[in-house]
């Protein structure tokens, strides 16, 4: 942690709805006049797309059926870890780009499924924001959770990641059903050993249950919308959150424990915006305070 460069880390599965957090952080910086260097965390996995199908398909020959984005061996744990220790002593460090679709790698001139080059973040920043798999993970080679200021998890009951998973894959990046369903069985024990840990590291967890029957996500044809969900919101340490606020601004919403508040799905981006931009204030404050200091 860093009082002169903060660092905010949002981490879940594939699926998990991650990119809501992200939306809503962008607006509160954009808001609040914050610089924010932006790390996604498919920057980070090891090989690109053509050469994780062929190691993909030789780790079958060799029967390892489990071959996944979501494991050490196919992620630089090293360099997350190295840029965020950088980050919080210097305000530096370099990352670059996965380059997911056409859209993406045109102004790169690049295949979709590539990297860019590695560079230096901007200079200037008042924060770095990650968001990714493996924002708060920790092996015995690597502690990656002890860095980030703040850690938020976004993880939706299983089923339901798994029907978001499915209708993007499918919709949005052409994959079958039996495709998409390969996948998820091949990570599973790459998600149990490496992105389920994570949550108990985090300082806040967002987690979106469905109101409606999703007991086969594999037939869903659509993704349960907001208003038919609600999200629990678990704070691992409550103290000085203003629960009591909370649910003056929030209709309906209502503590299930001490440390727990459950809101109206559709209410979920006004709960990160309660909860979230007095934690963007308090880094800001205490980063301006250290520089003054200097």
């Amino acid at each position: 942690m860093s009082e002169r460069h903060p660092i905010i880390a949002i981490t879940g599965s594939s699926g998990a709805g991650t990119s809501t957090v992200t939306r809503t952080f962008a607006g509160i910086f954009r808001r609040e006049g914050v610089k924010a260097a932006i790390i996604e965390g498919d920057s980070f996995h090891r090989y690109d797309r053509k050469e994780m199908k062929l190691r993909q398909a030789q780790a079958e020959k060799e029967g390892n059926k489990h071959f996944s984005h979501f494991g050490v061996d196919n992620n630089l744990f090293g360099d997350i870890e190295s840029l965020f220790k950088a980050y919080g002593q210097t305000g530096q460090g370099r990352a670059r780009k996965y380059l997911h679709n056409h859209e993406e790698a045109a102004p790169y001139k690049q295949e979709p499924g590539t990297f860019t080059a590695w560079e230096n973040l901007p200079i200037d920043t008042d924060m770095l924001f990650y968001e990714g798999l493996h924002g708060a993970v920790v092996t015995p080679e690597h502690n990656i959770a002890q860095y980030p200021d703040l850690r938020v998890g976004v993880v939706p009951v299983i089923n339901l990641e798994w029907i978001q998973k499915l209708w993007r894959d499918k919709h949005q990046r052409g994959y079958s059903t039996e495709a998409v369903t390969d996948t998820i069985l091949r990570r599973m024990p790459d998600y149990i050993n490496y992105i389920v840990p994570q949550f108990a590291h985090t300082h806040v967890n967002f987690q979106r249950v469905p109101m409606v029957d999703t007991s086969n996500p594999f037939i869903a044809r659509d993704i349960p919308s907001a208003d038919e969900s609600m999200v629990v919101i678990r704070f691992a340490n409550p103290k000085g959150i203003d629960f009591q606020y909370l649910r003056s601004m929030i209709d309906d919403a209502w503590m299930s424990r001490a440390n727990t508040i459950v809101v109206p799905g559709g209410k979920m981006e006004l709960a990160m915006q309660l909860i979230f931009t007095p934690f963007v204030w308090r880094l800001m404050e205490r980063r301006k305070r250290s520089l003054g200091q200097a």
